[in-house]
């Protein structure tokens, strides 16, 4: 990506002059009064700017340049300011810097001097955006391993943040490949248990005569092959976090025992007298209908309530507004490096396919797709074709309509910034770069709920 500079100087002379003192793979955009310089900003979106206060309709002061520094820092928040003054003018250089600008240049011209500060900032814009795309890569949460664009699964991960540092039991609902056990890693991680054991167990991948043994524990000479104590998992968890997945599958004669555990904090292992406390955080998931469970007489409605003090309900993937290109993206990105192709992107009917596609099996399925497709796709684009996908053409038209997806995206990016701002219209129109009453009108044109009882707060 080359790098562009926005020079704003009156003078025409001078203005070229700058525009010289710069080698051809800078992009440099010129203009010389606050109209002209907001246009270019937003056409070119630089990332510098070097910034005369002294611009028409009054040249000789700095009104007009401190205006069209307000209007910069609300439009483009991240562009670095240069603001250029006179050797007289250092007040005004002081209250620029003040305002938000990054740098300073005093006139007269020196090229070299010109050019160190200006590299000096593309330099500082570089290190910026670097540290926000290391930042991002979290996609806006702080659970490992979860990407998410969507205000499904934003809602979902910002739930689960307040409620990490608790102790209290938390049941994870969903289908099967939606991430249940990397949201319950994350309940571990983000609590005060996190350097401590982290133990789950698969209730329905282990046969029922052994589960017992395999929770609780058991004492040397209890049954035959016993031939010495072993703890369970809820000890081997002590001090940290329980994960009991599929817990929905649990036999009903174990629930009674898991519901005593619970009560009591106490574990019995298989053929001991001599209970034993625990201190451990339970964490539960099931894919099935607890509440059908409850109805038909297999799970027991009072163990539901000990393990639901907090229910987290993940949604599938196709009900996740923008999740399945963005996960798919960072599959292949993250495939790719480990595989030893790391520049692959998705071709135009791929990006169709994939927000076309069901994805009956979730997140787990699209691994399964995109770590087939890495291994197949020739050349550097993989194609709905390597992902064993299709996709109609009216869907493709319709994902490639410049005018749907820009719609699309402007109503998520406003959705996002409300979100963010908790309603607050003033704080959502600068994040945005945009004023308050375009917001209003594109709130109305999106019909997007405003909150407005908080929103001008």
């Amino acid at each position: 990506m080359s790098r562009r500079l926005l020079i704003v100087e009156d003078d025409p002379g001078l203005q070229s002059q700058m525009r010289w003192c710069f080698s051809d793979d800078l992009e440099v955009a010129l203009a010389s009064d606050r109209e002209s310089a907001l246009t270019a900003l937003r056409r070119l979106e630089p990332e510098v700017i070097t910034l005369d206060l002294g611009l028409p309709p009054n040249p000789g002061g700095a009104s007009e340049g401190f205006k069209l520094l307000e209007d910069i820092l609300r439009l483009a928040p991240m562009a670095k300011i240069i603001v250029v003054t006179g050797r007289e003018e250092k007040e005004n250089a002081v209250k620029a810097i003040g305002m938000g600008a990054s740098d300073f240049y005093q006139k007269p011209l020196d090229a070299d001097i010109l050019t160190f500060v200006v590299n000096r900032a593309f330099r500082l814009a570089e290190l910026e955006r670097d540290n926000r795309e290391l930042s991002n890569q979290r996609n806006g949460t702080n659970i490992k391993g979860i990407v998410a664009a969507s205000s499904q699964m934003l809602t979902i991960c910002r739930t689960l943040e307040k409620v990490a540092p608790t102790d209290v039991t938390t049941l994870i609902t969903g289908e099967t490949g939606t991430g249940k056990e990397l949201l319950a890693r994350g309940l571990h991680d983000l609590s005060q248990r996190a350097d401590q054991p982290f133990a789950a167990i698969n209730c329905a991948a282990i046969p029922e005569n052994l589960l017992e043994s395999e929770l609780f524990g058991f004492e040397k000479g209890s049954f035959t092959g016993a031939t010495q104590s072993k703890k369970g998992k809820i000890e081997s968890a002590n001090g940290g976090t329980l994960f009991l997945d599929e817990i929905g599958d649990m036999p009903m004669a174990l629930q009674a025992k898991l519901l005593r555990f619970l009560q009591e904090r106490m574990v019995d292992r298989v053929g001991s007298v001599k209970p034993i406390p625990v201190d451990v955080r339970v964490v539960c998931a099931t894919h099935r209908d607890v509440q059908k469970l409850i109805d038909d007489g297999s799970f027991r409605e009072d163990l539901y309530y000990r393990i639901s003090e907090i229910t987290l309900d993940v949604p599938a993937l196709r009900d996740r507004e923008g999740d399945a290109l963005v996960i798919a993206q960072s599959l292949l990105k993250s495939l790719g490096k480990q595989m030893d192709r790391p520049n692959l992107t998705f071709t135009e009917d791929a990006v169709a396919a994939i927000n076309a596609h069901p994805w009956p099996g979730n997140v787990r399925e699209m691994i399964n797709k995109v770590k087939r497709a890495t291994i197949m796709a020739d050349g550097k684009r993989v194609t709905a074709k390597d992902l064993e996908l299709s996709c109609e053409a009216d869907d493709a038209d319709g994902q490639l309509n410049l005018r749907q997806v820009r719609e699309r995206a402007e109503r998520a990016a406003i959705v996002q910034a409300l979100q963010s701002c908790s309603y607050n219209m003033a704080q959502a129109s600068r994040l945005l770069g945009i004023t308050r009453p375009t917001l209003y009108n594109l709130t109305d044109k999106y019909r997007i709920e405003t909150n407005s009882e908080i929103s001008d707060v």
